[in-house]
């Protein structure tokens, strides 16, 4: 009888095709950040990177999330380091997490702002998406500097039109602070997360609507 052979076919038919849509659905989310993002000071399991992977795996589970961040990293380092990491991973989704140790060793702003920018091109040549994360100096950097530095989040997020989190730590309270009054421990980092998936949503959906 041909019936086995037939329904053989099928089936294999019908096996590739489960596995060409299951391909299809998996994305790569690419967290690329300084100490802010690579859970300083606290258990790596606590960070809000790890969190967001807890929570896409039940709201968004096609999404895989990938933390290349480096305690210490500054945005000259991380252009570097970006076209390994794009190569690798191919992510649909970059979030762009840089910038303070720049500021906190006073780079001229002219700088940070070239290289966040070239980092933001290089994200998106394959049409990743990025979201950008703002941070904030402490006031005594001065008000001049401090200002500067707080502006050219904005102004990098409209000139290559995308999403921004204009302060990533923007609910953490004072008590949430580690000894060193700039890395937030790990109750901070439900607050910190869900300040960023406020602007990280909307590219899930984006995301999700390419896909084919």
């Amino acid at each position: 009888m041909k019936f086995p052979t037939l329904f053989k076919s099928v089936l294999l038919c019908a096996c590739c095709l489960l596995s060409g849509v299951s391909g299809a659905q998996q994305q790569t989310i690419l967290v690329f950040g300084d100490s802010l993002s690579a859970a300083y000071g606290i258990p790596r399991a606590s960070g809000w990177v790890n969190l967001l992977q807890q929570e896409l795996q039940r709201s968004h589970p096609r999404y895989n999330v990938v933390n290349a961040s480096i305690s210490g990293e500054t945005t000259s380092g991380g252009r570097q380091r970006i076209a390994p990491a794009l190569r690798q991973h191919s992510p649909s989704i970059v979030i762009l997490e840089l910038g303070a140790n720049d500021g906190l060793r006073g780079t001229p702003i002219a700088d940070i702002e070239s290289n966040l920018s070239a980092l933001i091109q290089q994200s998106q040549k394959d049409n990743g998406k990025v979201l950008l994360i703002g941070i904030q100096l402490p006031p005594n950097y001065g008000k001049n500097y401090t200002d500067q530095f707080k502006a050219l989040y904005s102004r990098l997020a409209q000139r290559h039109k995308i999403e921004l989190v204009p302060f990533m730590l923007k609910n953490v309270q004072p008590e949430q602070f580690q000894a060193d009054n700039l890395h937030p421990t790990a109750s901070a980092q439900a607050q910190i997360l869900q300040t960023i998936l406020d602007k990280l949503k909307p590219l899930l959906k984006t995301s999700s609507a390419n896909e084919v």
